[in-house]
């Protein structure tokens, strides 16, 4: 079972959400949860974008950051359900995730044993260590 990061800790992921992949989310309109592949126009989800609960963007390689541009496009589209970040996330990443518009995200349980809680803690205050703020000195 994969493990659940939020800036409150680790969960476990529940299942709760049922998650389709774009093609399938044009045959269903019952679909609340989508996966959107690294990779994905967010466009193709403009016109469902209000019925959507959960979005899961795709990281498939540590070093791929376009899942951030992802999650922050959607967030100017005018996204406000969960956002989760599924995959190669490092705690390093997670400030990164979370400025860009990330809710939580989504490890194997081998990442999550790797790097604990401990390691995404420090990085859970994210507001507070944003360069941008302190330079403009709103922070």
């Amino acid at each position: 079972m994969n493990t659940i990061v939020t800036d409150n800790g680790f969960a476990p992921d529940t299942g709760a959400d049922d998650f389709v992949t774009v093609e399938e989310l044009e045959t269903s309109n019952a679909a609340r949860a989508v996966d959107l592949p690294s990779d994905a126009d967010p466009m193709v989800l403009q016109e469902v974008l209000e019925r959507l609960e959960t979005i899961r963007v795709d990281f498939p390689t540590f070093a791929d950051g376009r899942g951030f541009t992802l999650a922050r496009r959607l967030r100017l589209m005018g996204f406000t359900g969960k956002l989760r970040a599924r995959g190669h996330v490092l705690a390093d990443q997670y400030a990164m995730a979370r400025r860009s518009g990330f809710d939580e995200v989504e490890i194997s349980p081998e990442l999550a044993e790797r790097q604990p809680w401990d390691q995404w803690k420090v990085r859970a205050e994210w507001g507070a260590h944003d360069y941008q703020s302190r330079v403009r000195g709103t922070a």
